[in-house]
């Protein structure tokens, strides 16, 4: 269903609109890898501040939109992401978000001219409220994760990486409803392994692969926000199963570490989200082999943690 063929004829379509984010190789040393190379993914520097402009884009540009717009629920950056596209596109859009977003994705979500809802303690909340405002308006609904239109855009993440790195033997990618690393799973088809990352307060996958299906699991921690929707989705699970080697758990301290480090080498702001995936690198939650050519995706950097003087 989301074929390599799909995704790429899906970056055709897109591709004007989004960026084409950069890579940067850096000293596995100095990131506490033995892994024989490293490379970052900076999806952090997407229009909107995450990767999830892909799929909202691909959402407007393939679908038609009726006159009551569109329609989302978010944890804060699909809402930024499709009120951004929307924007772009002079659509109208109703976006939902649990009291749990961040004050930086509230902003944004308002800067880009949709109309905001704050709705509940959680992405679950958010999303019973979409649900029913598309029933009630006729707007468009675009899911954050678990719709085909959403898995081809982050699926084009892969492809641009394969395309900047083709020689990477590992991928390491945050995990929150599942979207992203099914996505990208989907382009690879299993020609590197993908191994997710998930917060120990937010386990979706790791109960899901426990359960053998999507389950509920506990939505907390730093990343509440990007990585805890309280479970995966059910459309991206079977292809998780198929193409995700494995995941693995980090702590908020990690990352917390992972945040501080791509600011104190690179000068790389990200989210909590958004480092989870080194996370696991620093602290060794996933050692790679010394062979092992890793990228990890840097996906989001909404966050009003780095303050500057004037």
């Amino acid at each position: 269903m989301i074929s390599t063929h799909r995704i790429l004829s899906t970056y055709q379509i897109i591709q004007p609109h989004i960026r084409r984010t950069p890579i940067i190789d850096v000293d596995p040393a100095d990131f506490g890898t033995q892994a024989a190379r490293l490379v970052l993914k900076l999806e952090s520097l997407q229009h909107a501040g995450s990767f999830k402009a892909r799929g909202a884009f691909t959402h407007l540009l393939t679908r038609p939109v009726p006159a009551a717009g569109v329609v989302a629920a978010s944890g804060g950056n699909h809402g930024a992401a499709v009120a951004y596209a929307t924007m772009k596109r002079r659509v109208p859009a109703k976006i939902f978000v649990p009291k749990v977003a961040s004050a930086a994705k509230i902003q944004q979500i308002s800067d880009y001219g949709a109309d905001l809802v704050i709705s509940g303690e959680r992405y679950a909340d958010a999303l019973a409220a979409s649900e029913a405002w598309v029933a009630q308006s006729g707007a468009l609904p675009i899911h954050a994760f678990d719709q085909e239109e959403t898995l081809l855009g982050q699926g084009t993440v892969g492809l641009e990486l394969e395309e900047q790195a083709s020689d990477i033997t590992t991928l390491l990618v945050a995990v929150g409803g599942g979207g992203l690393i099914a996505g990208i799973a989907s382009w690879f088809q299993g020609r590197i392994k993908v191994v997710g990352v998930e917060p120990e307060q937010a386990p979706t996958l790791a109960r899901a692969f426990a359960a053998g299906r999507p389950v509920d699991a506990e939505a907390g921690g730093i990343a509440a926000d990007s990585l805890a929707p309280r479970r995966v989705g059910e459309l991206v699970f079977p292809i998780i199963q198929q193409h995700v080697n494995s995941t693995v758990l980090v702590t908020d301290d990690a990352i917390r570490d992972a945040q501080r480090l791509l600011w104190k080498s690179l000068r790389v702001v990200a989210e909590p989200g958004g480092a989870a995936a080194l996370a696991a690198l620093i602290s060794h939650r996933y050692q790679p082999a010394p062979n092992e050519r890793v990228a990890v995706l840097i996906c989001g950097a909404n966050t009003t943690a780095v303050k500057f003087d004037s």
